[in-house]
């Protein structure tokens, strides 16, 4: 049974990803898998990083619970949308306070090196926008997903990390949001 963590980012949780975020948790629950499920936006915590990597930083309750839930997941889905090109600030900063140096990854001594602390986790990003994805792709160059998947998840080790794009969400229809629903529901199925 794949243990399975689903990190919904949205600040609003009337959006359609906290739907898609629900859709994988159902495929996923039909399977048998073991899921666990994180709301950024419950999540009581300063959002900048003040003292840097630089000593071991505090953490809040909620955040020592999300590293606890990390920890446990062989595979983590992230749902979020893109805004201005890369992700809201909610899970920007989830990512500077919890994948910190000693949980998530350790630099080395004496060289540009480091240690990756969370190998053998997979990930799947879900990640809404207004525009299509193509233009995401081609235009901006993916910022957003370079830096979570690149620039974080990979950097800590969780390989592979599958991208799944939704859009234009603006204006689309009832039918199409029902498909893309499906279509999350089965990857959840499938614990993709």
């Amino acid at each position: 049974m794949k243990k399975i963590l689903i990190i919904q980012a949205n600040p609003d949780k009337k959006s359609y990803c906290h739907y898609l975020a629900e859709a994988y948790q159902k495929g996923a629950t039909k399977s048998g898998a073991e899921v666990r499920f994180l709301e950024l936006s419950d999540l009581e915590f300063n959002l900048n990083l003040s003292d840097t990597y630089k000593k071991e930083t505090f953490l809040e309750p909620d955040l020592k619970k999300a590293q606890e839930l990390i920890s446990w997941a062989e595979h983590l889905v992230f749902v979020y949308p893109t805004w201005w090109a890369t992700f809201p600030a909610l899970l920007k900063g989830f990512f500077d306070r919890t994948f910190t140096s000693g949980f998530a990854f350790r630099y080395r001594s004496h060289t540009w090196r480091w240690d990756k602390l969370l190998t053998g986790k997979s990930a799947r990003l879900i990640v809404t926008m207004d525009a299509p994805p193509l233009f995401y792709c081609l235009f901006t160059k993916k910022p957003g997903h370079n830096a979570v998947k690149k620039g974080v998840l990979q950097f800590c080790g969780v390989n592979p990390v599958r991208i799944t794009s939704l859009g234009p969400v603006k204006g689309s229809s009832e039918t199409r949001r029902k498909q893309w629903l499906e279509k999350i529901e089965n990857y959840g199925f499938k614990q993709v």
